[in-house]
């Protein structure tokens, strides 16, 4: 049997290979449960040692109800399916992974950002219709000169301006966070909001979902924006009012949207985003790659292995547990 107890509350993945290889060092036997609601969690966790968490929701009242977690470490960089501040006033520690996927987004956003600027999805569906005409979708207008701005610019977006500058496209930045001289260093202007909206031709959301981002790209927002400009999201869906959205694609204030998130996963049929031309729709899918699936899992793992090791974790949310939490730092 094994010393600790710890639960994956719910996945999508068909093998857990890297997360048993780390684990396996400890005697750990993973548990597995597919918890959709907070008293399944509950009663699958409430004596777990550590929980590895994908979607399921790991509230206040979950929290209250964990014996002797220690540890909750979640597949992904966001955690917002974690009450963060109720994890913290019970001393168990919130880990998640920041950097598995930083090339994975990054290209996938600027996918999304050449396939709305060349209208390379618009021109294939209209050849499968049997329409074989460029002018469906006129106007194109050249990449050289043109403006893109992340509304954020931490690790993916810091790339995605890397990238994006090899087509010569000018780059400005949201982010109350960054300094001018981060942001110059990269060969980006740092502005505000608003400057954003109306100077972008191409605008790509890199911010988490929080109580201070949610719907912060909406109806005002749109309004100031050029109506050649395309909006990108691979970041997490509620950060954008869709029905805002919906709205500045019907009246054609916006050219259009390339989208991997949504408000509600997954999208629902009647969406409609779903009969847009203009918009490319991903599955929730940027971060996806082989090498970084893997590269999670373990990682995940590690976290929930440094803590009952008792180590603070590579990747620690909540650092002010510090205060409460006596563990030792890994060298």
């Amino acid at each position: 049997m094994s010393q600790f107890k710890v639960v994956v509350t719910d996945y999508e993945y068909s093998t857990f290979a890297p997360e048993e290889e780390v684990l396996s060092k400890l005697g750990i036997e993973l548990e597995f449960a597919q918890c959709k609601t907070e008293d399944e969690v509950i009663e699958a966790c409430k004596d777990a040692d550590a929980l590895i968490n994908q979607y399921a929701p790991i509230s206040r009242n979950v929290i209250e109800k964990l014996e002797k977690c220690k540890v909750i470490s979640r597949y992904g960089v966001g955690f917002n399916t974690i009450d963060v501040d109720a994890a913290t006033e019970k001393g168990i520690i919130v880990s998640n992974v920041t950097d598995y996927c930083l090339d994975e987004v990054s290209n996938h956003a600027i996918a999304l950002i050449l396939s709305n600027a060349r209208k390379v999805t618009q021109l294939n569906n209209a050849v499968k219709r049997g329409n074989w005409d460029f002018k469906v979708a006129v106007p194109i207008y050249r990449l050289k000169g043109r403006t893109l701005g992340l509304v954020g610019f931490g690790n993916i977006p810091q790339l995605v301006a890397k990238k994006v500058q090899t087509f010569d496209l000018n780059v400005i930045t949201y982010d109350p966070f960054v300094s001018e001289e981060l942001a110059a260093s990269r060969n980006v202007e740092l502005v505000s909001l608003e400057e954003l909206c109306r100077h972008s031709d191409y605008i790509s959301i890199h911010v988490p979902l929080n109580e201070h981002t949610e719907k912060m790209i909406s109806y005002e927002q749109f309004s100031k924006m050029k109506k050649e400009v395309f909006i990108i999201n691979t970041a997490r869906g509620p950060i954008i009012d869709e029905q805002a959205l919906i709205k500045a694609l019907q009246e054609g204030q916006i050219a259009g949207a390339g989208l991997d998130v949504f408000e509600t996963e997954p999208v629902e049929p009647d969406n409609p985003l779903l009969k847009m031309d203009n918009v490319i729709i991903n599955p929730h899918s940027a971060f996806y790659s082989v090498e970084a699936e893997t590269e999670l899992k373990r990682k995940t793992a590690e976290n929930v292995a440094d803590v009952l090791s008792g180590y603070y974790p590579t990747y620690l949310v909540n650092k002010v547990v510090k205060e409460t939490v006596s563990l030792r730092d890994k060298q």
